[in-house]
């Protein structure tokens, strides 16, 4: 199979999951057990746009409010599951929408069939999910290291697990803290098995180095057709993750943007401070969904141009910018009116779109 042959398609909630479309996921950062923490974060991860959350259930305490989220949650939930496969019943009992788990560590192919059996009668599927720091001990003696040859061993292993209980809607997922590592994994998965893949590049980092590494890794797997679902990895708050993986499938044309900021990123022809305005003007627009370019310059050079071919657009100099809709001046502004003008512009315009 190609890396980019369809993939069987799995429903999780309501999304139907391999039919093209790439889902974002999140994961809560909140503990489980803290019910009203979990609650608030799961609404503003739904607020931000996430369509599926993952939430860590190491307990039975957990469990328990895993029973009132899945009543209340915006969005389908995934139960992180290790060990004991009684917390995987339990989770299904719970209402989840789908388990992501390590079938050869919840205790052998009889505890493995009364879960597959169960998640079978729920209609709710697995994602077989390999991490490089958990990877069986004899693949890391053949392999060396979690190479992407290991985590793709990994994976069909798990998943003949389930495929000899007759379990089939299955996902999988093989991620490293290596990028390429990361890539190599999936594209050998990609090319081995018939199921929706969930990709990651895990434990990516702080904020910014860990979107970007997410950024290239990812990128490079969704541009050629590989990834169904993805979640962002990062040491910052879950709605962060969301935020950058959106921006990532909006870059490669997989999603509407709304409102994108082309900025000035200054030099020595700079005749005005443009960062903090491209700052609040992106702040001030999050929540326009309608596909828009604003060009916030402070360049002779560049500005005009930039400005004119955006859908609104500011040229700025000194203690002065033109203000440019559809390709034309439509004022000129002072400095203190720069943000309110450009954002009042913005959103007459967007308005009229729809």
């Amino acid at each position: 199979m190609g890396a980019t042959a369809p993939r069987r398609r799995v429903q999780v909630g309501k999304w139907e999951i391999g039919g093209g479309q790439v889902l974002v996921e999140g994961m809560t950062k909140t503990d489980t057990r803290d019910l009203a923490a979990t609650a608030a974060e799961l609404s503003e991860l739904a607020l931000a746009g996430c369509e599926l959350v993952r939430l860590a259930v190491p307990d039975g305490e957990a469990v328990e409010a895993l029973q009132v989220l899945c009543g209340q949650s915006p969005v389908p939930l995934i139960a992180d599951i290790h060990f004991d496969y009684r917390l995987a019943l339990a989770a299904l009992e719970a209402g989840v929408h789908q388990l992501r788990l390590n079938p050869g560590n919840i205790g052998g192919p009889d505890r493995l069939r009364k879960v597959a059996q169960a998640a079978r009668e729920r209609g709710v599927s697995i994602r077989v999910g390999v991490n490089s720091g958990s990877l069986e001990r004899d693949l890391l003696e053949k392999h060396g290291r979690p190479e992407p040859a290991a985590l793709v061993a990994s994976v069909l292993r798990h998943c003949r697990l389930l495929e000899d209980e007759g379990f089939f809607d299955i996902m999988a997922s093989a991620k490293s803290p290596s990028v390429l590592d990361t890539v190599a994994a999936y594209r050998l998965l990609a090319a081995s098995i018939p199921y929706p893949l969930h990709v990651g590049i895990t434990e990516a980092g702080t904020r910014l180095k860990g979107a970007v590494r997410s950024a290239v890794g990812l990128g490079l797997l969704l541009a050629e057709g590989i990834g169904d679902t993805l979640r962002v990895s990062l040491a910052a708050p879950a709605v962060t993750e969301v935020e950058v993986a959106f921006t990532i499938l909006a870059s490669l044309g997989l999603r509407q943007e709304g409102v994108r900021v082309i900025a000035c990123p200054t030099c020595g022809r700079a005749a005005y401070d443009i960062r903090p305005v491209a700052e609040a003007v992106e702040e001030r627009l999050r929540d326009v969904g309608v596909p828009f370019t604003v060009a916030v310059m402070g360049c002779e050079v560049n500005g005009p141009g930039e400005a004119r071919q955006a859908d609104v657009g500011l040229a700025a100099g000194p203690g002065r910018a033109l203000l440019f809709s559809g390709g034309r001046v439509l004022k000129e502004l002072l400095a203190a009116d720069i943000v309110e003008e450009l954002v009042r512009e913005v959103r007459r315009r967007t308005q009229e779109r729809g």
